[in-house]
């Protein structure tokens, strides 16, 4: 999965943070509560789904898909009924039985990601036209989408609902605002020149400074044709390996994949930007970022500079997964589709057991019961499944640093 991208748990405390007096320093956001409520059968993941129900319940479906498993008929059910009657999605909303409050923020990037998700199981036409239908609609004048609808576009937001609109069998460059704009226009604007700080990689907003690994890893992904589960694209013969002008998509996603690869090159993995006031000294490695970056470069054909990463997350990203739930098994289920990996073996892990384990069983799968260790670690973890990992933490504090406060006036603290 954010991802910030497509990260619920980030934008809710974004919200938080906008709606209350500033404080002097932020300090991390600790885990979301246990629901106090009975969570549905169907749904992937303990942790409260408020924020990110929706997001995950695509990502573990999705992942899903890519090895094989035929989830659970209740899986697909609850994602499918999370829409509302115009097709757009919310965060996640626990009482389907009656329809949407008006007031009801709905989210773009659950609703591209859910467009994904029942796309590739296939059955959902229906849903999947009436949510595309919707995205479509509110399309901003720039050709990109905002995390709500009316939002300032983003790169984040836009890659995804790109991503969405391929899996619907609809060309990006022909799904045109009333100004005649596409969202490949909007990812164009994102990109940065190779004069720049950050050369080559997609800022979250135009002229928006800030972290930029997360935003870039999604256009990198969108530009190159591709959606979420991706695959490996091939490598270009003679391809630049330095920042090169042009006005060009493909020119601007092979920028930003160098842009990764740059950023990957010393550690193998990205780190977690420090928050304000916090002690930078020793960062944090971010598992989801890092991920997500494999992906977009496998998908941009550099296979050998991805290779590196991959392996640092088959040797370090277990336990990162195990605590942080559904999204992050998927994620690294998605990097190992991506690079032609086998996610039942990564590393020590079989990250296709882990993810089944925090559902409900699967219809059908080839090794698909949970080792007796990640069974016992799936028991013991009750606090938490929802993916606030470090990924989200720092999107929490680029959110608040550009000021998207203003999304959430007077609605429902929503979502990445």
């Amino acid at each position: 999965m954010t991802t910030v991208r497509r990260g619920s748990a980030a934008f809710a405390v974004a919200a938080v943070l906008a709606a209350a007096t500033a404080p002097a320093a932020l300090a991390a956001p600790s885990p979301s509560p246990s629901p106090s409520v009975a969570l549905p059968s169907g749904l992937y993941g303990t942790g409260d789904p408020t924020y990110d129900g929706v997001w995950r319940q695509s990502l573990a479906l999705l992942a899903q898909d890519t090895v094989g498993v035929v989830p659970a008929a209740k899986a697909v059910d609850l994602l499918a009924g999370q829409s509302c009657d115009g097709g757009g999605f919310p965060s996640y909303r626990a009482d389907t039985s009656k329809p949407c409050d008006a007031k009801l923020p709905l989210d773009t990037n659950a609703s591209a990601a859910a467009v994904q998700a029942l796309a590739a199981l296939g059955g959902r036409d229906a849903v999947v036209t009436r949510t595309t239908d919707w995205l479509k609609s509110v399309q901003n004048e720039d050709g990109g989408w905002g995390y709500n609808p009316g939002g300032a576009s983003d790169a984040n937001s836009t890659s995804v609902v790109v991503g969405a609109l391929r899996a619907a069998g609809q060309d990006p460059a022909k799904v045109t605002s009333d100004g005649g704009r596409s969202p490949l226009d909007a990812l164009l604007t994102f990109a940065q020149p190779c004069d720049a700080k950050e050369a080559g990689a997609f800022v979250y907003q135009p002229k928006t400074p800030g972290i930029v690994a997360d935003s870039t890893a999604a256009a990198v992904l969108a530009a190159s044709g591709q959606g979420l589960a991706a695959t490996a694209g091939p490598a270009a013969p003679g391809a630049a390996t330095a920042c090169t002008d042009g006005k060009d998509l493909a020119a601007a996603a092979r920028n930003g994949a160098l842009y990764l690869s740059g950023a990957l090159a010393k550690s193998g993995h990205l780190d977690t930007a420090p928050m304000p006031g916090a002690d930078d000294s020793s960062p944090k490695p971010d598992f989801g970022n890092t991920a997500d970056a494999v992906v977009a470069l496998s998908a941009q054909g550099m296979s050998e500079q991805a290779r590196t990463s991959l392996t640092w997350l088959q040797q370090n990203a277990a336990a990162w997964a195990k605590e942080t739930g559904p999204a992050a098994y998927a994620q690294l289920v998605l990097a190992a589709h991506a690079t032609g990996a086998d996610p039942r073996a990564f590393g020590s892990t079989d990250l296709v057991a882990g993810l089944n384990a925090t559902g409900p069983a699967p219809e059908s799968a080839k090794d698909a019961s949970p080792s007796p260790s990640e069974k016992d670690g799936e028991d013991e973890k009750k606090d938490d499944d929802s993916p606030l990992s470090t990924w989200w933490i720092v999107g929490v504090f680029f959110v608040a640093a550009v000021g998207i406060g203003f999304l959430f006036s007077g609605r429902r603290k929503n979502q990445l």
